[in-house]
């Protein structure tokens, strides 16, 4: 077995292993990743979010702090409860990866979009097509384990209610 092989199992393994600090590793990791969102957040947040009409279930600013870090520390376990798995179905495993990454990955350009570039419209494509990322990381999710696949269900949730509002930010903007 080649280095790199034994690397790859080793890492397979490790939650099984260790899994109390695979689990907050998982969780710390997503949480970070996501935070880095906010990067773009406090550059629209400093003057023109202010300034938008807001649509009228518009929670406050307040609010999206702790749904954030709720819903990314649930991320987190469903992509630990995954990673536990990827001896058994490496297939399927590395098939929820991609799927995870690439919401993640529309997930930073919403923020990106929407509070950074300040386009009300294009960030409206991408929630839509995150939406539909978040589907398909559940839905490949919950093939390697149903757990993971239903604690990103008010990830989704959260998701369809934030479509709302970009859609209203751009109706009213």
């Amino acid at each position: 077995m080649s280095r790199a092989s034994e690397t790859v199992a080793r890492i397979r393994r490790l939650p099984r292993d260790r899994p109390l600090l695979t689990l907050g590793l998982a969780v710390l990791v997503v949480e970070l990743v996501g935070a880095s969102g906010a990067v773009f957040t406090a550059q629209g947040l400093a003057g023109w979010y202010g300034t938008l009409e807001r649509p009228a279930l518009a929670p406050p600013n307040w609010v999206f702090g702790p749904v954030w870090t709720t819903l990314f520390a649930l991320i987190g376990v469903a992509a630990w409860l995954v990673w536990r798995r990827a001896d058994e179905s490496p297939r399927k495993v590395r098939l929820a990866a991609i799927a995870f990454v690439a919401q993640f990955a529309l997930n930073l350009a919403w923020s990106a979009a929407f509070f950074g570039l300040q386009r009300i419209g294009v960030a409206l494509v991408v929630i839509v097509l995150l939406w539909l990322l978040i589907a398909a990381t559940i839905s490949t999710f919950a093939r390697v384990d149903r757990r993971a696949g239903a604690l990103l269900v008010p990830y989704l949730l959260w998701v369809s209610f934030a479509v709302y509002l970009n859609y209203g930010f751009w109706t009213l903007n």
